[in-house]
C-alpha cells in the first residue's frame, strides 16, 4: 500500500472509533465491545488485514495492522485486534496450510475471536475467556487447546481482558516461530503509540485551555520544557516502533522504549492536568493504567532491556 493508502486507512479507523469508541463506550465495554468489533471488521476489514487473500483476506503486511492498532491504542479500544494479528502470524508461521485453510476465514471475517498464549508468561491469556480459538507456543511447537475452564482475571486496567484457561485436550498443529514473541512486542508497541500520542494531545489541550495566574498554564516555560519532553519521548517511540516493523531483532528495543515512553507521558500527563486527573471521570486514570499494563505485557522493560543489551554484546564481540 502507499503513504496514501496508509493515511486513508488511518483516518478511516479513527473516524469510526470517534463515533463508536469514546469515553462512555469503552468504560460501558469492560475490555471487549462485540458491536464495535462487528463494525470495524464488517465495515473497514480490519481483522482481514493480514490474512492472504485465499483465505479471504486483504493480503496486507504487518505494516498496515501497525497503523490499525496504533489507532486502537489511542481511543484505548475494546477490541481483539492484537490477539487477532498474533493469531494470523501463528497460524500462517504454522506451516501447516489446512489449519490456515479451516481456521483463517473466520479470523478475517471476525466471526472467529481468536488469541495466542504463552504459558511462560504467568499463565494470562489476552481475551482468553472470550477467544472462540486459543493457540498456544509450546516446547512442541504450535498447538490448538480446548478450555475446560475460563475465568477472567481483574486487572488495573479495565480495557483490556486477561484470563486464567485450564485444558486438557490439545491438538498440534505445526511449528510455533520463534519470531513470534517479537511480533507480538512490536504490535503490542504500536498500541502503546497511539496510548502515548493521545496522551500527550489531552495534557496539550487541556493546558491551553486552564488559565491559572491570568494566563493559560501551557505559556509558563516549566510546562512547555515537560510538554516538549513529552513530545520527545512519543516521537522516538513511534520511529522504534515502525522499524521494529521492518526489523524484528529491534522488538525488545522497541517494546522496552515504548513501555517507557507510555508510562512517562502518561503520568506527566496526571501531573500536569492536577487534580481533575485523579478523578474518576476523567480519562487520565485509563491511560495510566494501561501503560503499567501494556509495560508488563509479553515481558517486562527489565526484560527487554537485557535483551538488547545481550545482543549488542553480541555485535561487539564479532
Amino acid at each position: 500500500m502507499s503513504n496514501v493508502e496508509h493515511e486513508a486507512l488511518r483516518d478511516t479507523v479513527r473516524q469510526m472509533l470517534a463515533r463508536k469508541a469514546n469515553s462512555a463506550d469503552v468504560r460501558a465495554a469492560n475490555g471487549y465491545s462485540e458491536s464495535l468489533w462487528r463494525a470495524l471488521c464488517e465495515d473497514i476489514g480490519v481483522a482481514a488485514i493480514t490474512v492472504p487473500e485465499e483465505f479471504g483476506g486483504a493480503g496486507a503486511t504487518l505494516l498496515e495492522a501497525h497503523i490499525v492498532l496504533e489507532e486502537i491504542g489511542r481511543t484505548l479500544a475494546p477490541v481483539p485486534m492484537l490477539g487477532t494479528v498474533l493469531a494470523t502470524e501463528a497460524l500462517l508461521r504454522s506451516g501447516n496450510p489446512a489449519a490456515c485453510a479451516r481456521l483463517l476465514p473466520g479470523i478475517a471475517d471476525g466471526s472467529t475471536v481468536a488469541t495466542v498464549a504463552w504459558p511462560d508468561l504467568d499463565d494470562y491469556v489476552l481475551n482468553g475467556d472470550i477467544a472462540d480459538i486459543i493457540l498456544a507456543v509450546t516446547d512442541d511447537g504450535l498447538v490448538e487447546i480446548t478450555p475446560t475452564r475460563r475465568e477472567n482475571t481483574p486487572a488495573m486496567d479495565i480495557t483490556r481482558r486477561l484470563a486464567k484457561v485450564d485444558f486438557t485436550a490439545a491438538s498440534h498443529l505445526g511449528a510455533a516461530s520463534p519470531q513470534l514473541r517479537a511480533i507480538a512486542c512490536i504490535s503490542l508497541s504500536a498500541e502503546q503509540v497511539g496510548a502515548a500520542q493521545r496522551c500527550l494531545d489531552m495534557t496539550v489541550e487541556y493546558t491551553k485551555t486552564r488559565v491559572q495566574f491570568g494566563r493559560p498554564i501551557g505559556g509558563f516555560q516549566a510546562l512547555k520544557h515537560r510538554m516538549a519532553d513529552m513530545y520527545v519521548l512519543v516521537e522516538t517511540a513511534r520511529s522504534i516502533s515502525y522499524a521494529a516493523v521492518d526489523d524484528l531483532s529491534l522488538a525488545s528495543a522497541a517494546k522496552a522504549h515504548c513501555s517507557t515512553a507510555l508510562s512517562t507521558v502518561a503520568g506527566e500527563m496526571v501531573q500536569l492536568h492536577g487534580g481533575i486527573a485523579i478523578t474518576w471521570e476523567h480519562d487520565a486514570h485509563l491511560y495510566l493504567k494501561r501503560a503499567h499494563g501494556s509495560a508488563q505485557l509479553f515481558g517486562g522493560p527489565r526484560e527487554h532491556v537485557s535483551n538488547v543489551a545481550r545482543a549488542s554484546r553480541r555485535v561487539a564481540a564479532r
